[in-house]
């Protein structure tokens, strides 16, 4: 019987890896999608800590974060080569819920990190406070439509923990301290820009008279910018992103963009591993770290630290923004 080479692929290469081992500590790091810019980043942070703790890593996930089923299958992969421990940023938190579980009852020491998952014993829980950003968004965007009107939100997609509570934190803040806001309209963009651009061109038509979006993650800001953008309502309709890319920097130094709200994407990965290398040398993680947002605004292009934050890859190349 032929076996799928995108089946095997995960085993193979912890198994390939795992003979070059030679007595270090092998972690395997399964983010939501390998496509991403938020997840490229974070991969950086993890490097680095693998270089400082003297771990091996293991980056695979899934091309698409929708695609619950390759994730569960790199999972079960690195549970079947017992790798020494597991981090994971999960695409569903109960679809991976099975998974995660057959890792820790095999005695596979596991973070989770960016996006939560339906266990309960893991090592540590590694994310941004989301629902506290959710709240920070609504707040600001408020603020620039001047605590009155109409908004929308451009959502990322149901089951992912991290976007769900910004976009609770988001709904409820609006409600309990803005009664004069109205949410008109909430779309999934199904962590896709070209279908977050498309409900947000939605929502526009529907609502000619609205004047901000929020767009809780990297796919839907992107998603934002292009419709406001392609209907001429730079600065008409207020807009509070989510994550960051050349395209962010952009539209705020354009005036697309109102307020980036940014996570430390380096240090969540830096930390993921850490916990993992602290467990496996017999200390005791913190059970859970909550890292807050950075709000950046077109003044702060200028800050040296802001920069370093927009650009963890380095400015090579970039235009002077």
């Amino acid at each position: 019987m032929a076996i799928s080479r995108r089946a095997v692929l995960p085993l193979s290469l912890a198994l390939a890896q795992s003979c070059n081992k030679q007595g270090r500590k092998q972690i395997a790091v399964i983010p939501k999608a390998t496509s991403h810019l938020f997840f490229v980043t974070i991969h950086k942070g993890v490097d680095q800590a693998a270089k400082e703790f003297g771990v091996d890593v293991l980056w695979n996930g899934p091309n698409e974060e929708t695609d619950h089923g390759r994730q569960i299958q790199i999972v079960d992969a690195m549970v079947v080569q017992h790798v020494d421990a597991i981090a994971i940023s999960a695409t569903d938190e109960r679809a991976l819920a099975a998974s995660v579980q057959r890792a820790i009852d095999a005695r596979i020491p596991v973070t989770i990190f960016d996006s939560g998952v339906n266990v309960e014993n893991y090592v540590s829980f590694i994310a941004t406070g989301n629902f506290e950003a959710g709240c920070t968004g609504a707040r600001r965007l408020a603020a620039l439509i001047k605590g009155k009107g109409k908004v929308g939100m451009v959502a990322h997609k149901p089951g992912g923990s991290s976007t769900v509570l910004r976009e609770q934190g988001f709904e409820q803040t609006m409600a309990k301290e803005f009664p004069s806001i109205i949410i008109a309209a909430k779309q999934f963009g199904m962590a896709d820009r070209a279908k977050a651009r498309a409900i947000a061109e939605n929502i526009l038509t529907a609502n000619p008279d609205i004047d901000g979006l929020f767009a809780s993650s990297e796919a839907s800001s992107l998603g934002a910018i292009q419709a406001i953008r392609s209907r001429n309502l730079t600065g008409k309709v207020k807009l509070v992103t989510f994550d960051t890319s050349d395209s962010h920097v952009e539209a705020l130094r354009d005036g697309v963009i109102d307020l980036m709200l940014v996570q430390d994407t380096v240090r969540i990965g830096y930390e993921a591993v850490k916990s993992l290398a602290d467990k496996l040398a017999g200390k005791t993680p913190v059970r859970q770290l909550d890292l807050p947002v950075k709000e950046i605004d077109k003044k702060g292009l200028e800050d040296p630290e802001i920069r370093k934050l927009l650009f963890p890859q380095g400015e090579a190349g970039k235009q002077p923004y």
